[in-house]
């Protein structure tokens, strides 16, 4: 956007915008639009504070002209890219107006899922609410992120497979919580393998407690964004929340409660089985893992690996598969996921030439 058309005053909303006359179409020679904003949605809330949000959109919206005068909001540019600057406001005005505040990662992921041409609307992933606690929400922030969410809602065993920082453990998590507050279950069972220890528990120094804390450190840190610290050790004593080695659910049936398997690409074929079998009347379970960094001594395969092949014709199961698109941690993160991502690639090429 020009600088004449911004507000003179560093600190947006201080003062009124200057009101400029905007250049007419037949002197641009582009097609234009105006959306007016409702009086229910403050201009700060869609634009951002001094205007960082209208920056973010005409940095990733570079052929469209961007220009503010009181609640319209002008564009002019290409046809096809006014289009998608029209359905972005629409979906950043819905979003707005549930009283939820816009950032620049919702202004670039909704423009990304705008350029995709995905079934959902932006506005539907990004308001999704799963649980709160302590006035903070847990949302998908992505498609994959949200088909995988509806996923653990319609299916009793659900596997969510991808790349770190995609959030497969912290929304199941997050949907146990919220099953568990709902009374749809009445436990939470957290498990992974301890496959650093060889599961050999027993040689490690220390209480029960003490051997297996830094294997499941993960899944207290995703805890205690979601319930509130002082009732865990409540909770955990009652049974109401569980969190265990997977060598620990052996011989065991569980009945109404939601299971989380964690790390499951450490698992063996035959720990896998163990694990899906002890599934039990009103239950749900849901397996995370990367088949990219699988842990496991050499010649030993992956279950999380070999179960699709498996189960895929099984009703009531759901394979979820999760991408560098979907992480959410730091935008480096999910450029280095696609940089190795294609540094495999290139070796396995290397390889089936040789």
């Amino acid at each position: 956007m020009s600088d004449q058309f911004r507000a003179p005053d560093p600190s947006y909303g201080a003062a009124p915008r200057p009101v400029e006359p905007l250049p007419p179409a037949e002197v641009t020679g582009q097609p234009s639009r105006v959306v007016v904003v409702p009086p229910s949605v403050p201009m700060v809330a869609l634009l951002g504070p001094h205007d960082q949000l209208l920056a973010t959109m005409e940095r990733n919206l570079p052929s469209v002209e961007i220009f503010v005068r009181g609640n319209q909001i002008h564009l002019l540019g290409p046809e096809l890219e006014l289009d998608l600057a029209e359905r972005l406001l629409d979906e950043l005005l819905t979003i707005a107006a549930t009283g939820q505040q816009l950032n620049r990662d919702a202004v670039e992921r909704s423009i990304r899922m705008l350029r995709e041409h995905v079934r959902e609307r932006p506005a539907d992933v990004l308001t999704m609410n799963i649980v709160s606690n302590r006035g903070r929400t847990i949302r998908p922030k992505t498609v994959g992120q949200k088909r995988y969410v509806d996923a653990i809602e319609a299916h009793t065993i659900v596997f969510g497979i991808g790349p770190a920082g995609t959030g497969k453990t912290y929304l199941a998590m997050a949907k146990a919580v919220a099953a568990l507050q709902a009374k749809a279950v009445n436990r939470i069972i957290l498990t992974r393998p301890a496959v650093e220890a060889g599961e050999r528990l027993g040689f490690l120094p220390g209480t029960l407690n003490d051997k297996i804390d830094p294997y499941l450190r993960p899944l207290y840190d995703a805890l205690h964004d979601m319930i509130d610290p002082e009732s865990i050790p409540r909770l955990m004593a009652a049974g109401t929340i569980e969190v265990a080695p997977l060598a620990y659910m052996r011989g065991r049936s569980l009945n109404d409660a939601f299971i989380i398997l964690d790390e499951a690409q450490n698992t063996s074929p035959e720990q896998m089985k163990m694990f899906l079998t002890r599934l039990g009347f009103g239950s749900k379970i849901v397996v995370t893992g990367d088949v990219t960094q699988v842990d496991l001594p050499s010649g030993i395969q992956s279950g999380l690996r070999v179960v699709r092949d498996i189960l895929t014709d099984v009703e009531d199961i759901h394979f979820a598969e999760l991408t560098a698109q979907d992480v959410v941690r730091h935008r480096l993160v999910g450029e280095i996921v696609q940089a190795y991502g294609r540094w495999d690639a290139a070796q396995n090429a290397g390889r089936e030439r040789r």
